[in-house]
């Protein structure tokens, strides 16, 4: 029996998990695409309560999305790691086959990569990163596929760059380094992505370019931020936090549900519609 042709459940784990938009994208994919017995719902599910969450799962379980702090304690109650999942260490999508097995892969990657390619981004000479946390090394192995140069990042600390350098040799991207002080000289770069927490850029905001290039902000909530705004006032790209949760959901619908077009413009709608109610 088909996946389609029987009841199966997905959900999207974490915590704190009350704000995510995940259900929201997964339920307008499965109301498009017609499957009527599909559900998907959100468990606050922190790392010592993982293993006896995932153990406890029917038969009827097609696979969940992992959010913090999640992403790398899952790792030890698999069976299977995608390449692209044990390039950073982080899996955020966990689909269980049909003979059980559990398969762990990382979708925020190409999810960043088919983001880009949404707005014309195929390939940029050089880059810059503002931060260098959990989403920065996404943002790397993202760069290590379209970035044919040098990845220049902005950190706060010296373990911080000592972890972004280690990080570019793993995934073969050349990094440089810089002190979060000079973060502003980023901002002229072909591609900036901004993955640090809200509030952090708002003081590079008068330090925009006056012909901007391209702007990927991982943020989506508040938003806009006050550098994605004043980067669209001047007339630059601009990738959203929302962008990117749309794509990467949009390759664990295809995963766990086995459809192979995941419906992009209802799952963004979607969301828009969502962040718009949350106001």
């Amino acid at each position: 029996m088909s996946r389609t042709a029987t009841k199966h459940r997905a959900a999207v784990l974490g915590s704190p998990i009350a704000h995510s938009l995940s259900p929201v994208l997964h339920r307008a994919a499965y109301a498009e695409l017609g499957l009527a017995d599909w559900s998907y719902d959100r468990f606050e599910v922190d790392e010592e309560a993982l293993p006896g969450f995932v153990e406890k799962l029917g038969p009827e379980w097609a696979g969940l999305s992992l959010t913090m702090p999640l992403k790398r304690a899952v790792i030890p109650l698999l069976d299977e790691i995608s390449e692209t999942a044990t390039s950073v260490e982080a899996v955020n999508t966990l689909v269980f086959t049909e003979d059980g097995r559990r398969v762990g892969d990382n979708t925020d990657i190409p999810g960043m990569v088919a983001a880009l390619r949404e707005r014309g981004i195929e390939q940029v000479e050089s880059a810059a990163i503002l931060g260098a946390g959990a989403t920065a090394s996404s943002a790397l192995a993202a760069l290590a596929r379209i970035c044919t140069g040098e990845v220049v990042a902005y950190v706060r600390s010296g373990a911080r760059a000592a972890e972004m350098r280690q990080w570019g040799e793993r995934l073969d991207v050349e990094v440089r380094t810089e002190d979060w002080a000079d973060a502003e000289r980023g901002l002229s770069a072909p591609l900036v992505i901004a993955t640090t927490p809200a509030g952090a850029t708002d003081a590079l905001s008068g330090a925009v370019p006056e012909r901007p290039t391209t702007l990927f902000d991982v943020l989506y909530d508040p938003w806009p931020t006050e550098l994605a705004a004043r980067w669209s006032a001047y007339g630059g790209a601009v990738v959203s936090g929302l962008d990117l949760l749309v794509h990467q959901a949009v390759l664990q619908v295809e995963q766990m549900t086995g459809c192979k077009t995941a419906p992009v413009g209802a799952m963004r709608q979607a969301g828009e519609r969502a962040l718009a109610e949350r106001g």
